[in-house]
């Protein structure tokens, strides 16, 4: 059990470093510092600091299937489920240092010496199984292909959590998000009323979603 909460304390002091100064410049010494244990425990518990960034990595994807089974759950329409989990994720990118650290090293890839996971793909596959529950449930516009629409939803999605980091630290990721499902919405929707949907999901989520 000790071991355990030692291990935690470190992925959590190296999380906190690398999503502020990047891997490059993060070091071992430093992860003693905030973590306030030695460099000895450190390297007892991972080899080096390569190993501690893929263990931030491979925390930050593990993560994820909770808060998919949570939304899939719930019995809502598909295409709610798959606005829902957007902005659950969308939290997590911004509040759960682990997730934001991950994120970081995974951007910065090429500078660590050790395999990581590879993104996206589950979430391609996740978003393209609710857009056919959405068909199948007669929500989703005649001539939408789920796969091709995927695939779109999950680069805009990601793609605007690359602008919103650049442009504020994604402290408005939520307004972005939300202006981006009253676009997508208008195409994705057999009968479109993106307003109404969203407000469903505000009451869902809580009022931090934004209108």
């Amino acid at each position: 059990m000790q071991g355990k909460s030692t291990r935690q304390t470190l992925l959590e002091a190296a999380a906190k470093l690398f999503d502020e100064r990047g891997y490059a410049g993060t070091s071992i010494s430093d992860i003693s510092a905030v973590s306030g244990r030695t460099s000895g425990a450190i390297y007892f518990h991972y080899t080096n600091k390569e190993q501690l960034a893929v263990a931030v990595v491979e925390e930050h994807f593990a993560s994820w299937p909770r808060m998919i089974e949570r939304h899939r759950t719930t019995g809502r329409p598909a295409l709610e489920k798959l606005v829902a989990l957007s902005f659950t994720v969308a939290r997590a990118f911004r509040d759960d240092i682990v997730v934001r650290a991950g994120s970081r090293l995974w951007m910065e890839r090429k500078a660590i010496a050790a395999p990581l996971p590879t993104p996206f793909l589950n979430w391609i596959g996740v978003v393209t199984e609710l857009l056919k529950e959405a068909a199948a449930e007669g929500e989703l516009a005649p001539g939408v292909d789920p796969v091709g629409a995927g695939h779109s939803v999950v680069s805009a999605f990601f793609g605007l959590h690359t602008v919103s980091d650049a442009l504020d630290d994604r402290a408005r990721i939520e307004q972005r998000l939300h202006d981006l499902w009253l676009l997508l919405l208008r195409a994705l929707q057999a009968r479109p009323d993106p307003v109404g949907l969203l407000d469903r999901v505000r009451d869902e989520l809580g009022a931090a979603v934004a209108k």
